[in-house]
């Protein structure tokens, strides 16, 4: 038996040691990923992080008061710190999302796909990384950016300067726009926004631009982008398409029906502000649990059968997500113009970025038009930054908490709640994660005695001082 032993591991020591290639490989983990996953994964991570209203993905709608909380009030009087949450982003968003987008830019850069389809690839994945690293910087201010993502070579990035981060990711666009080429197609079935569809991406890009020219009071890139073409119609949304049955299931229904739990109702700020316009879209955006509608105190725990729940509407599991739709694009364009940066009707802008909004959920035009005659709705019987500020928030509702906080901290309308427990105004920025003076120390505290503090209410470049409630 010892001789027969003897004679296998001689052969086996004999074979080529092309016989045991493969052998430490770890097949449940391949070490190579296509270019297709990749951009697949990161996109549904940034509708899964930005759509949730768990505290454990973002905190938007709290800080917008879309919604109040039941029993946990920590994030809706704005501690941040218990949880981390600025940590939770941050680590989603360069690990899972702009660190997948890199690699798979270098994968089509590296690949042998048609020099049509890999630009259009490119361009893509680019305008897909402005949009995150956009997010980074209003939510957060300076953040490392130049030396982010090469983690084999710097391993304690540094802090950019957040105008800086801007400047550059208007360049970033114009390339993506250069690249792409018009009726072509890019990742097709991979793509699950607009599949692959160059026309779609460059309208996204051109609405991006404009956004990002608000923000920046750029007259020069709000003209180009408008001329260039930014959405059309609601065909044009920057959408994600849920699905039906868990695991990709809308994460609004996840918090909201799968969980079980009575977390949510809906913020007097939203509820006081709404009902007395008389707006057709209150009974899709609040239930009619209880009459007449009535929101929690913001920041203060209010029963869950005593306070307006959150429409049901926003609670279907294959409701898509929407980052960027046609009716905000819209109300970008009347900012635009009431902000001198480009010509034309700003009324005309306002009336449909409201109309679109109300046929969203199911209006009419009819409907539309009696809402904008009101004297608490018209144009023409208001400040123009009151009026685009509150019907931009009413029309993001439940659907880009984000968004909505930008706007506004460039309008300062509409009022928000002081928070209940906390006395504090709403928060300007998220603070740093919780380990970064540990881990990032020397940066970190460059970054923090530039913003002027790691605080809640330190501003990023464009949220100018002497603005807010």
């Amino acid at each position: 038996m010892k001789n027969l032993f003897l004679i296998i591991l001689l052969l086996a020591i004999s074979t080529s040691c092309e016989d045991f290639e493969g052998w430490n490989v770890d097949e449940k983990n391949p070490s190579e990923v296509p270019a297709d996953f990749l951009v697949t994964s990161a996109e549904y991570t940034i509708f899964l992080r930005m759509t949730s209203i768990s505290v454990n993905y973002n905190i938007y709608k709290y800080f917008i008061q879309n919604v109040g909380s039941t029993t946990y009030q920590d994030e809706p009087n704005y501690d941040l710190r218990n949880r981390d949450i600025g940590g939770t982003m941050w680590t989603y968003f360069y690990r899972d999302i702009l660190n997948d987008l890199a690699e798979a830019k270098k994968i089509v850069t590296e690949g042998n796909d048609l020099p049509s389809d890999k630009a259009n690839k490119l361009g893509q994945i680019e305008l897909l990384e402005v949009f995150a690293w956009h997010v980074l910087v209003d939510t957060y201010g300076d953040c490392p950016y130049s030396e982010a993502l090469n983690v084999n070579d710097v391993l304690q990035p540094k802090y950019d300067d957040d105008e800086a981060i801007y400047t550059d990711l208007f360049r970033r666009i114009d390339v993506a726009l250069a690249t792409l080429e018009a009726g072509g197609s890019g990742f097709s079935d991979a793509d699950l926004i607009y599949h692959g569809d160059s026309d779609a991406w460059i309208k996204f890009g051109n609405s991006l631009k404009l956004k990002l020219a608000v923000r920046t009071s750029n007259a020069s890139a709000a003209s180009e982008a408008m001329a260039a073409g930014i959405f059309e119609s609601d065909a044009d949304n920057f959408a994600y398409p849920f699905e039906a049955d868990p695991p990709n299931t809308n994460p609004l229904w996840t918090s909201l029906v799968q969980s079980g739990r009575s977390d949510f109702i809906v913020a007097n700020t939203m509820v006081d502000l709404i009902v007395p316009l008389n707006d057709p879209r209150t009974p899709v955006y609040l239930d009619d649990n209880v009459t007449p509608y009535a929101g929690g105190i913001y920041g203060v725990n209010s029963p869950f059968a005593n306070y307006t729940h959150i429409g049901p509407y926003f609670q279907e599991s294959d409701l898509p997500g929407l980052l960027m739709s046609y009716s905000e694009v819209q109300f970008l364009a009347a900012e635009a113009i009431e902000r001198g940066l480009v010509a034309g009707d700003a009324e005309a802008y306002y009336n449909e970025g409201v109309t679109s909004s109300i046929k969203f959920y199911g209006g009419s035009d009819a409907d539309a038009a009696a809402y904008l005659a009101q004297p608490t709705v018209s144009y023409a019987s208001g400040d123009w930054d009151e009026r685009i500020g509150v019907q931009k928030y009413l029309a993001l509702y439940m659907i880009n908490g984000f968004e909505s906080w930008a706007s506004w901290k460039l309008l300062d309308w509409p009022k928000m709640n002081i928070a209940g427990q906390s006395l504090l105004p709403v928060p300007r920025r998220y603070v740093y994660p919780n380990d970064e003076p540990n881990i990032n120390g020397t940066n970190y505290d460059a970054a923090s005695s530039a913003m002027g503090g790691d605080e809640l209410d330190s501003r990023v470049f464009w949220d100018i001082t002497g603005q807010g409630n």
